[in-house]
């Protein structure tokens, strides 16, 4: 016996549905869990950066830090995405087919979603490129300072390497994000 067409469909559309849901909340609280980290601890580095004569008061680490909220806030609107991706799988599990997304619009949803993750990780990745380069140019001029006169400049503390630890949360976050979306636009796009 042959299946019907439209009971094959169906299946395959809620198989789809179930897949849209189970990504998307995976995908979901990995990037909320990495991005509300990397946020809490560039807000610590906000606030003691603010202290005269702390490490963090030098161009470099500002627009690193700069570069770093950006990558937070993409991350913020692939958070928002990978929520979408749970609601979009909910209503390709409806029984009402009105109310089922077209392809063509789960699709660009999906393409939304890698191109957010992309710009993420390239903004954070610039973040990461100044802060770490702030660091390795204090590292590199820090053993000079250690027998002179002049021995209160800052080291490079814990807090810093923090940073670079949030910027890291920040890029695995977008990477999760992206590798989501790929997935579900693969699965999204078999015959």
């Amino acid at each position: 016996m042959s299946q019907n067409p439209d009971t094959t469909s169906s299946s395959n559309i809620r198989a789809i549905g179930q897949k849209f849901r189970l990504t998307g909340w995976i995908s979901f609280w990995i990037q909320l869990v990495l991005g509300v980290v990397s946020g809490v601890i560039l807000l610590l580095f906000a606030i003691s950066s603010q202290r005269p004569g702390s490490s963090g008061n030098n161009a470099g680490a500002g627009f690193g830090i700069f570069l770093a909220i950006c990558g937070l806030v993409a991350l913020g609107v692939g958070i928002y995405l990978a929520f979408r991706y749970t609601r979009l799988g909910a209503q390709l599990l409806s029984a009402n087919p009105n109310n089922r997304p077209r392809k063509s619009e789960t699709i660009q949803v999906l393409r939304l979603g890698v191109m957010v993750s992309l710009g993420g990780i390239l903004l954070t990745l610039l973040g990461a490129q100044a802060i770490v380069g702030t660091l390795a140019a204090r590292a590199i001029t820090q053993t000079q300072f250690l027998f002179s006169p002049q021995g209160n400049q800052p080291f490079i503390s814990g807090l810093d390497m923090f940073v670079v630890q949030a910027n890291t949360n920040t890029v695995m976050a977008h990477f999760g994000g992206l590798l989501a979306s790929l997935w579900l636009l693969n699965r999204i796009n078999k015959p």
